[in-house]
C-alpha cells in the first residue's frame, strides 16, 4: 500500500491565519498527493491548542472526500515519533480521519 506523506510547513502562529494558509497552499498539494497514493499522512508542526479544531476538520473532510482512500494527520516535532506514527497509520486499514499528537 502506497502512503504519501506531506509535511506542512511555514504556517502562521495564529490559528485563523494558519488555517487560511493551509487551505490556500497545502490543501491543493494534499489533493494532488491523493491522486497517486492509497493513503495520505499530513504532518503538522507543533502548535497551540487553538489549531487542533481546524486541523482535525481539514483531515476529516479530506478523508470523507477521498474515501475509500485514507487520510490522517500527525502533529509533532519528534521525527522518530512522527515516523513511527506514519508507519503505524500505513498499516492500520481501519484508521482514517484522525489527528494524532505525538509531541
Amino acid at each position: 500500500m502506497r502512503q504519501a506523506v506531506l509535511r506542512i510547513e511555514d504556517l502562521p502562529e495564529g490559528a485563523l491565519d494558519a488555517a487560511a494558509r493551509f487551505h490556500g497552499e497545502w490543501l491543493p498539494k494534499a489533493r494532488s498527493q491523493l491522486g497517486t497514493a492509497e493513503t495520505l499522512a499530513l504532518i503538522f508542526p507543533v502548535a497551540a491548542h487553538q489549531h487542533r479544531g481546524w486541523r482535525l476538520a481539514a483531515v476529516q473532510d479530506l478523508a470523507r472526500a477521498a474515501a475509500p482512500k485514507r487520510v490522517n494527520g500527525v502533529a509533532g516535532d519528534d521525527r522518530a515519533a512522527i515516523d513511527h506514527a506514519t508507519r503505524w497509520l500505513a498499516s492500520a486499514p481501519g484508521i482514517t480521519g484522525q489527528l494524532l499528537d505525538v509531541g
